[in-house]
């Protein structure tokens, strides 16, 4: 129970194949007290149904959030200062670019799209950890979710790529502000890992089956695997880690090219 008495809240469960609810049901198992947010009812009702299957899910919080709408995120603490009273850790599992800016050549990418695409991947991080930290009054963890492609060129991955980049920087600044008040901040870097939203990608099934090919475990990463990661960084048995890009991708980054 590595995380008993211990409130959670992670942005972005979307489905059961989402690395978000990978992260909810390791974090509900190491014993958290637990809020979750959706973006569209759609995805709300599908939340609900899938809460149910977690051990105390009549605790769960449940609660709509876009982070670019400043009054949603607001209610948001509100409700957790209301319901929880503190905040002990944070994931951020939040991404977005337009398709047409992932496929082809990052010389397209269009203005728009590059500006959404930084406040959805990148600025919302910044958001969330600002609006955490007056509740984190006994320390905390912030994490997000980044991918290599922000070191490396991956095909199609183009925008987001260097909407990564700027989420990492982002990470290793906040941790800098944050350390004098106990407060760490940190990525977790997964593999290819199945979610709908990497399907998505252009070429990511074969990119999915040559890491089960080359990587020195000969296998891709799942959601289990992250949500234990995020569940040990969030505990305290990680109180000396802050400013990492932690990488859970069956040890495919350590190969040539």
């Amino acid at each position: 129970m590595l995380l008993e008495n211990k409130n959670v809240l992670i942005y972005g469960v979307r489905n059961k194949r989402s690395l978000a609810w990978g992260a909810a049901q390791s974090v509900a198992r190491e014993g958290a007290r637990l809020c979750l947010t959706y973006l569209s009812e759609r995805e709300g009702d599908d939340v609900r149904k899938l809460v149910q299957e977690l051990p105390n899910s009549e605790s769960v919080l449940i609660v709509p959030c876009d982070l670019t709408v400043p009054e949603q995120v607001t209610s948001l603490h509100e409700r957790i200062k209301e319901e929880f009273g503190t905040l002990d850790a944070m994931l951020h599992a939040v991404a977005f670019a337009k398709k047409e800016d992932l496929d082809g050549h990052y010389l397209d990418t269009s203005r728009d799209g590059f500006l959404l695409a930084l406040e959805v991947s990148a600025f919302s991080f910044v958001t969330a950890c600002k609006h955490a930290v007056p509740l984190m009054t006994n320390g905390g963890s912030l994490l997000t979710l980044t991918y290599q492609g922000s070191q490396r060129v991956v095909p199609n991955y183009n925008l987001m790529g260097v909407a990564k980049a700027a989420l990492e920087a982002s990470v290793r600044y906040l941790a800098n502000d944050l350390g004098p008040q106990n407060i760490r901040v940190n990525a977790v870097s997964p593999g290819p890992t199945m979610t709908l939203s990497a399907r998505g990608i252009s070429g990511f099934v074969e990119l999915h089956k040559l890491v089960t090919e080359k990587a020195p475990l000969r296998r891709n990463t799942n959601i289990e695997e992250v949500g234990d990661t995020v569940a040990f960084m969030a505990s305290d048995y990680a109180r000396g880690i802050t400013g990492e890009i932690l990488l859970v991708d069956a040890g495919v980054h350590i190969l040539g090219s």
